[in-house]
């Protein structure tokens, strides 16, 4: 076979080299053992809490001295969606991640592009040329009839599904016969000539995982497809090593065609990229865990989390709970530090499927917000307001010192109240001090209602002096309480119900859903304040009717 001629006859506009590329994108000048990593998502659209999951090289690069870009993966043209690489960009930049070079919605930043893989077209084809003239490479004309007629063969034969051993019909084709097809004008795509034996086991080091040992590969996958566009296989391992990507953090559903990888860095005399296999996020469906799924769960798209309002570090907070086996402990130890002031770790990551859980995720946002001043929830509830709530954001910027005052009450001391971890359920929490949004969601207590309401209510009104302390406005509450008849103290009704009407917690339980509308709301006396006595006791006067 004259491999020269046949690589002419398939590339003859391609004129440059390896040679040419190694010198145009040269080894970057970084500190020893900085990290080049990136993402490098598909334009479909759909931001998933996986792209930040892996986003995680981030930390990995700048806490390294490295490099993290924005790489685009857009050789699938019938999968792109408009506006969705702009997307990518507004997600990540939203959860704080900072890519040093890469696709921004402005164009490109960085002496190592183009970042999208449509546009790099002729490299590929430069290092495809290079394989067909070492023999390495070849073009098949199988259409997709004879391809489907291969495996129902190999089906019947109950052999390994591929195109390998006498399956690869085009493998050992003169360039007379080649060219026959081309003159025809037959589609063809460009295989690699695999010289893999399926019996060899190839050592393989994953940053997450060790060393592991996998079958090398033995078929002739296809690297270049009908339209001269590279497959996934092909383009990232070209980019990765002209990119100069020590580093690649990819889900472990990648795992089956890392022989595939591995053989073309080898082949092309190429270091290998450090493969982090990141363990699947997985939830709990019944008493099994199973794989999150775009179309069963909606909180697999990041979109969820931002629409909810979780605060971006409290996110992060989970998510690194999730990614590094020891974070919970430094944050135990360091609860008010910036998550970033952490020490990321492979070694320390999941090797089997992560279990996702939101309510996980809540408790933590919760008592993240609980550490957090008035005004920083302020700021962030009026933030996303802004975008999902328009008429909360108005009232909020009409009166912010009683929003703020609101937000305040249960705040601060050794047990902080945690009524809410996201912004959306901030609005419902304190929906109630708003006189526009008030609802009742709780009834009466049983025990303090029909004519013990308004008789409660009535007394509580007579003896109501927004000038006491917290102090006497108890003891008046508790007064109250024994002379109506029910307990001061809820074990004594306890031990003894039958000498009481109730006891004070049902009192102030009807206290509560007078002026907040629940039976679980914070301190009486803080609310009553933040509303103002003549609200206080028109919502009082009210829900004696």
């Amino acid at each position: 076979m004259d491999y020269t001629a046949l690589a002419n006859l398939l590339f003859p506009d391609i004129t440059k080299t390896i040679a040419d590329y190694e010198a145009q994108y040269p080894p970057r000048d970084l500190p020893g053992g900085a990290v080049v990593t990136r993402i490098a998502p598909s334009p479909t659209g759909f931001v998933h809490l996986g792209n930040l999951y892996n986003a995680i090289g981030e930390r990995l690069a700048h806490q390294s001295g490295g490099v993290f870009y924005l790489r685009i993966e857009d050789t699938d043209q019938k999968r792109e969606v408009e506006g969705a690489v702009e997307a990518v960009i507004d997600a990540m930049t939203f959860y704080g991640v900072r890519f040093d070079e890469g696709v921004t919605k402005d164009g490109e930043t960085g002496a190592y592009g183009p970042y999208r893989q449509r546009q790099r077209r002729e490299l590929y084809q430069t290092v495809a040329k290079s394989l067909v003239l070492r023999g390495l490479a070849y073009p098949c004309f199988c259409t997709e009839d004879d391809l489907n007629a291969m495996h129902a063969a190999q089906e019947a034969a109950k052999e390994n599904y591929g195109y390998y051993g006498k399956y690869a019909v085009w493998r050992d084709r003169t360039v007379e016969e080649i060219q026959a097809e081309l003159q025809k004008g037959t589609e063809w795509v460009l295989r690699f000539h695999s010289e893999g034996d399926p019996e060899h086991m190839i050592p393989v080091l994953d940053g997450i995982r060790g060393e592991l040992k996998v079958q090398e590969n033995y078929t002739d996958f296809v690297l270049l497809k009908s339209d001269g566009i590279p497959t996934y296989h092909f383009a990232h391992v070209c980019d990765d090593h002209f990119m100069r990507t020590t580093h690649v953090i990819r889900d472990e559903s990648w795992l089956a065609t890392l022989p595939i990888h591995v053989q073309l860095f080898d082949t092309l005399g190429w270091r290998r990229p450090v493969y982090c296999h990141t363990a699947t996020l997985m939830k709990m469906d019944g008493s099994s865990k199973r794989k999150l799924s775009k179309r069963k769960d909606p909180e697999l798209a990041l979109s969820y989390y931002r629409e909810a309002g979780y605060p971006q570090e409290a996110t992060w907070l989970y998510l690194l709970t999730v990614l590094n086996s020891n974070f919970e402990e430094w944050h135990l130890a360091n609860p008010d530090a910036d998550s970033r002031e952490f020490r990321f770790s492979l070694e320390k990551m999941s090797t089997s499927g992560s279990l996702f859980d939101l309510e996980k995720l809540d408790n933590i946002a919760k008592e993240y917000l609980s550490r957090q001043t008035a005004d920083f929830v302020y700021d962030g509830l009026l933030d996303w307001a802004k975008e999902y709530d328009a008429g909360l954001a108005a009232r909020m910027a009409q009166r912010p010192d009683f929003f703020k005052a609101a937000i305040g009450v249960g705040r601060g001391g050794e047990k902080p109240r945690k009524d809410y971890g996201c912004w959306r359920d901030a609005a419902a929490f304190l929906s109630f001090y708003d006189a526009e949004t008030f609802t009742f969601t709780d009834a009466c207590p049983e025990r303090a209602d029909g004519a013990q309401r308004a008789e409660i209510l009535t007394r509580y009104l007579d003896t109501l002096r927004f000038a006491d302390t917290q102090e006497e406005w108890f003891a008046k509450v508790k007064q109250i309480t024994e002379e109506l008849g029910y307990a001061a103290q809820p074990k004594k009704y306890k031990k003894n119900p039958e000498l009481y009407k109730g006891s004070i917690v049902d009192v102030t339980n009807l206290l509560r859903v007078a002026l907040t509308g629940r039976q679980n709301a914070p301190d009486i006396w803080e609310i009553s304040h933040v509303l103002g006595e003549e609200e206080t006791r028109r919502r009082l006067t009210a829900y004696m009717a």
